[in-house]
């Protein structure tokens, strides 16, 4: 026997063993696993996103506010793209040929062999179209898709928008791929991880013409997608678009809450825009004009905008000093105030008043005086001190800070700080009368609509408030965020709300705002005119009713319209008269409101440029 015969047997081994171990290997890739016949099939196989539907929006009263409409997204995976009629294409989808090109190049830069966006959210009748001859167009397939819609095109700022994701939200959030939609404003962006659902996949077999032949291994590898959820929101639709009708041809705002719960029932901003403009092909476009529009429709002045309260923040400084032991229902000012060689003028009234005819005949003086004693309060060591503490206390009415209401956007207001008036004045160097006009509601002070209506919910319910929130149930969850539970007290004990809310009866039984009582609903109100700097004075009113039962807190703020009882009273007891009793007994009134045009005119809005 030759002596390299036991060696080529080793060799002969070892050449079997590795052959039978790659037989074996085969065998398993073949028969029993799919992962390589998957990559290999993938010229056939189409991998489609199944988008789930986003939630829907209903009113407290059931009625659908947001639902969705099928769209379809044309893409292309550009290595299997064959020379087609690039005519024919461009005319069944509306795009020209040059636009054509530059899509098809954008595709290509972005993989040849993933499938990409070609063009976004086709009608269902271009679908319709196209789908007959879609064949023809090898490389491309549709993939459908929903879009919003708002039946009766109203409270956009409230409700939001949605928009594509952006790069820098898909690099924040790895859920969101390019293309994935996202909610951008109001409950939208709120509750988007309610409302968004969870997206799916399915693989789909194609043949050679792009026709598609059925799922991959019966679906076996497929996810299926998961609707979004549900939200019941407290808003009532009807007071939102009859307020949306009030305040047409008006810049302002409205916002009205149910004072038990904190629910809002209205959030009105004029001038607003139909969601409806922010949805689909147009959106863009839509955007733009809106966004350079000097009205600003899509500021949301609800919560965003500062307002001087004007005289409606006499009933906070009366509810504070009763608290801190300044004034009584009895204490009695006489209807003359003066700082150096300035008077404070105040309108006609019998003089010296009471709290209660303070407030019902809105006296200037008196809360200036009101004001002057809170600073120079003996207890403590400073007017500084005193501010302090004045400011604290109107941080327990959640006035210059957020109430974190579920609504992106919120903003603090304005109350400054002692360090603010130290830098303006010089440190030690103001004191009561230097401030005298925060008394009422004037100078630097700044309250947003949502502030003033929570203001009227406190009063309402003699001290304290809940969160306003807009969701009140989330899919069948009866429960709703446990911080909108949560009862939130200021710091002025109940007993000092009676003889603030009887005057406030009287603002609108025989005072202040007299013209917009209601015949079988007493309301509690207080009327404002703020001073602007920048036009005519603003038109405010607050009102809870009924007074003894309260169902509605309402703030109304018109922008540039003068006094409070003229416009924001009788624009808020028709709206507490349309939700108390479904309809309205002053058609007067009513027309007189809705055909009024207080908007400035185009000379006095600035313009804004991109």
């Amino acid at each position: 026997m030759s002596p390299y015969s036991g060696r080529r047997l080793i060799i002969a081994a070892i050449f079997i063993v590795i052959s039978v171990i790659y037989l074996i290997r085969i065998f398993y890739i073949q028969v029993m696993t799919d992962e390589y016949k998957l990559s290999a099939n993938n010229n056939v196989l189409r991998y489609v996103t199944e988008y789930p539907a986003r939630g829907l929006v209903y009113d407290r009263k059931g009625k659908l506010m947001v639902y969705n409409e099928a769209v379809y997204d044309l893409m292309i995976i550009p290595k299997q793209v064959v020379a087609f009629d690039t005519t024919e294409f461009c005319e069944l989808i509306g795009i020209t040929p040059d636009v054509f090109l530059e899509k098809y190049k954008k595709a290509r830069t972005y993989s040849a062999v993933k499938p990409t966006i070609f063009e976004k959210q086709l009608s269902s009748e271009t679908y319709a179209t196209l789908q007959e001859k879609l064949y023809k167009f090898k490389g491309f397939f549709v993939q459908p898709r929903t879009l919003r819609k708002y039946p009766d095109r109203m409270g956009g700022h409230v409700l939001g928008y949605i928009g594509e994701v952006s790069d820098a939200m898909t690099a924040k959030n790895p859920y969101y791929r390019s293309g994935d939609y996202i909610g951008i404003s109001g409950i939208e962006q709120s509750y988007e991880e309610e409302l968004r659902g969870q997206r799916g996949l399915k693989i789909i077999m194609v043949d050679v013409f792009n026709r598609p032949k059925g799922s991959f291994q019966e679906g076996k590898y497929d996810t299926v997608a998961v609707a979004g959820k549900n939200l019941i929101s407290s808003l009532d639709a009807d007071l939102q678009a009859y307020g949306e009708q009030l305040m047409r041809n008006k810049m302002g705002s409205v916002v009205a809450i149910e004072p038990k719960t904190g629910e809002i029932l209205a959030m009105v901003t004029a001038p607003n825009y139909d969601p409806n403009m922010l949805v689909g092909r147009a959106r863009t476009k839509n955007y733009v004009q809106l966004l350079l529009d000097p009205i600003k429709p899509l500021f949301n002045r609800a919560q965003m905008a500062y307002y001087p309260p004007g005289s409606t923040f006499k009933l906070v400084n009366a509810l504070i000093a009763q608290q801190e032991g300044v004034i009584t229902p009895s204490t009695r000012y006489p209807c003359s105030y003066r700082v150096g060689n300035h008077s404070v003028n105040c309108h006609p009234h019998p003089s010296p008043a009471d709290l209660h005819a303070a407030v019902q005949y809105s006296c200037n003086p008196y809360f200036c005086h009101t004001f002057k004693n809170l600073l120079e309060n003996p207890k403590y060591p400073t007017i500084q001190a005193g501010y302090e503490a004045w400011r604290e206390n109107l941080f327990s009415f959640g006035i210059g800070r957020k109430l974190d209401v579920d609504m992106p956007n919120e903003l603090r207001g304005m109350v400054p700080s002692v360090e603010y008036y130290d830098r303006f004045y010089g440190k030690g160097r103001w004191k009561a009368s230097t401030i005298f006009s925060l008394g009422i509601g004037q100078g630097e002070l700044g309250i947003t609509p949502l502030q003033m209506a929570n203001i009227v919910c406190i009063i309402a319910n003699r001290g304290h408030f809940y969160v306003p929130h807009v969701i009140k149930k989330i899919g069948d969850n009866p429960k709703i965020d446990p911080r909108f539970s949560i009862l939130q007290k200021t710091v002025v004990d109940s007993k000092y709300f009676d003889p603030i809310i009887e005057g406030m009866r009287d603002v609108v039984e025989a005072g202040t705002a007299r013209s917009s009582k209601l015949k079988f609903i007493t309301v509690a109100g207080k009327t404002g005119t703020a001073q602007n700097p920048h036009g005519n004075d603003h038109s405010l009113f607050l009102a809870f009713a009924p007074i003894e039962n309260p169902k509605i807190a309402i703030a109304v703020m018109v922008e540039n319209a003068g006094f409070g009882g003229v416009w924001a009273a009788p624009i808020a007891t028709l709206m507490i008269e349309k939700f108390l009793n479904d309809s309205t007994a002053r058609p007067e009134i009513e027309k007189r409101i809705m055909d009024a045009n207080l908007m400035p005119s185009k000379s006095e809005l600035p313009v804004k440029k991109l």
